[in-house]
């Protein structure tokens, strides 16, 4: 059984590794930032709460997210293992997740500030499917419209260059500090997340001793 983190600034591509990393290793990709996604698709009560602050370009409160991750991986489905995207943020929830997971790997997408403005303010999301996005990686075949449901493609509340600088201030201040917890463990993964994802993915699997990722 596999148990990872992956870490890094919104915008550094930590969903699509994970993502990457799930597909033929048989783990479970849980993504804070699409469990409360779903919510506000699914205009629970939780997600208008969500929606309200995202959209002021706050973050949700860290009890929020406990609460989340731990309903979440209290459900036990990951029976070869997890990969936990957007958790934990800070060093209480990080100490919790030490003592109640035996974790194998931290893995951290190294991205600069200004890269991550650039990608996060070029990305869009269906309105219809949901599906992501990024004008500088994926372009839609048409301008504004999803390839697959054709759909119009619509930049998410939180993507303006305010929420962004907040975001990226509270993870400097908050997140950030909270690796040399994982340091001492001697658990941390660097990786540069400016290449193309097919690179970071085949760094991430040669770092981990995982067998390389299986052609499509």
């Amino acid at each position: 059984m596999r148990k990872y983190v992956i870490m890094g600034v919104q915008g550094c591509g930590k969903g699509t590794q994970a993502k990457m990393l799930c597909q033929d290793l048989e783990l479970v990709h849980i993504s804070v930032g699409d469990i409360f996604r779903w919510h506000v698709q699914s205009h629970t009560k939780l997600g208008a709460r969500v929606k309200r602050i995202v959209a002021s370009g706050q973050l949700v409160s860290d009890e929020m997210v406990e609460e989340i991750v731990r309903e979440r991986l209290d459900q036990h489905d990951w029976n070869y293992g997890f990969i936990v995207d957007g958790f934990p943020r800070n060093e209480k929830q990080a100490g919790f997740f030490l003592e109640s997971y035996d974790i194998d790997a931290v893995i951290l997408i190294d991205v600069p500030d200004q890269v991550v403005m650039e990608r996060i303010m070029s990305r869009r999301l269906c309105a219809k499917c949901g599906l992501d996005y990024n004008l500088i990686f994926h372009r839609p075949k048409k301008e504004g419209v999803c390839d697959v449901c054709g759909g119009i493609l619509l930049q998410r509340a939180d993507d303006n260059e305010d929420a962004v600088r907040l975001r990226l201030k509270d993870y400097h201040d908050q997140t950030e500090p909270i690796l040399e917890l994982f340091r001492r463990k001697e658990l941390v993964v660097v990786v540069d997340g400016r290449r193309k994802p097919e690179e970071i993915q085949a760094e991430i699997r040669e770092r981990l001793h995982l067998p390389m990722r299986k052609a499509a």
